[in-house]
């Protein structure tokens, strides 16, 4: 098997991610391995928290990538990774087809997800992490949240 070269692992920011998250830093590491943090921002207004609203005099946008991005932070400094590019993206489109799209666009060889997150839909319609299985272009490594 040959060692992968980009690790690209998307997060919700839940605890479920953070298990991902810690895989995938691992991984990168016994590949010596780039590893890419993601965070993608839904356009969907009526999924977000009451915890992303923006302050009356901050742009929204602003303030939500604000957010991700020291979220994004702080994940790589608690697995000792800070050397990990940090990426946010607002999207349109959902976010495990947005996923699936940069990892391919970036060269990812293997994506890390968590198998649950923050979106209670996903039963209903179909999880993030089943959309980046049927749809990425490489290796995807879902990793099993046990109760």
């Amino acid at each position: 098997m040959e060692a992968y070269s980009h690790i690209l692992c998307a997060t919700d920011f839940s605890l479920n991610s953070e298990r991902a998250v810690e895989r995938a830093i691992d991984i990168s590491k016994q590949h010596n391995a780039k590893i890419t943090l993601l965070h993608v921002v839904e356009n969907f207004p009526e999924d977000r928290s009451n915890e992303v609203i923006a302050p009356e005099d901050i742009d929204p946008a602003e303030y939500c990538d604000e957010q991700a991005r020291s979220r994004l932070s702080e994940l790589a400094q608690q697995f000792n990774c800070e050397d990990a590019a940090q990426v946010v993206l607002f999207s349109s489109y959902s976010a495990g087809r947005e996923i699936a799209r940069y990892a391919a666009e970036q060269h990812a060889d293997l994506i890390v997800v968590s198998s649950h997150g923050h979106h209670v839909l996903a039963a209903l319609l179909g999880s993030t992490a089943n959309t980046i299985v049927q749809t990425a272009p490489d290796d995807v490594l879902v990793v099993r949240i046990r109760d």
